[in-house]
């Protein structure tokens, strides 16, 4: 399970990269499909993947508003802040909890760890997806979505 966590990392840092190439203008440009904008799809994957992750420690979800992360070097500086409480999470066995019941506030049914943490991995999966369409719309490349080839750095650097 690690492994798609940093994964879906580097393949999102590689997607910051690949903004840095798009005027602001187009990070924020409202598109078909997905959840509005190229920067707003990136704050959501975080968003989502931190709200979750504290559900299952049992931790107060904390919202963060897209009107205070609006720019890709801010979006950028909360997936790094974020991810390093996620990567502490991650040290501990995930296999120990994997059945334990979790409730979250948005939503009135109860999860289990197991359930969440894969709902987590191809939530990012699937907006990488919708960033790829986008990429090719404007006639880039997109970055790559192939797991298989990548030298994923150790969970524990992040």
């Amino acid at each position: 399970m690690i492994n798609f966590f940093k994964y879906n990392w580097q393949v999102r840092d590689e997607w910051f990269e690949w903004c840095n190439q798009l005027p602001k203008e187009e990070l924020i440009k409202d598109r078909t499909g997905g959840v509005g904008s190229i920067l707003y799809t990136l704050f959501h994957i975080i968003d989502v993947e931190n709200s979750w992750l504290r559900s299952i420690q049992g931790k107060e979800d904390v919202v963060v508003e897209f009107a205070d992360y609006h720019t890709l070097d801010k979006v950028k500086s909360l997936s790094n802040t974020l991810r390093k409480e996620v990567t502490e999470y991650l040290k501990l066995n995930l296999e120990e909890f994997k059945n334990e019941l979790v409730s979250v506030p948005w939503d009135e049914d109860t999860y289990t760890v197991d359930e969440i943490v894969h709902h987590i991995i191809t939530h990012e999966i699937h907006h990488i997806g919708q960033l790829s369409v986008w990429a090719r719309e404007l006639e880039l490349s997109p970055v790559s979505a192939n797991f298989i080839g990548r030298e994923l750095k150790s969970v524990y650097s992040y």
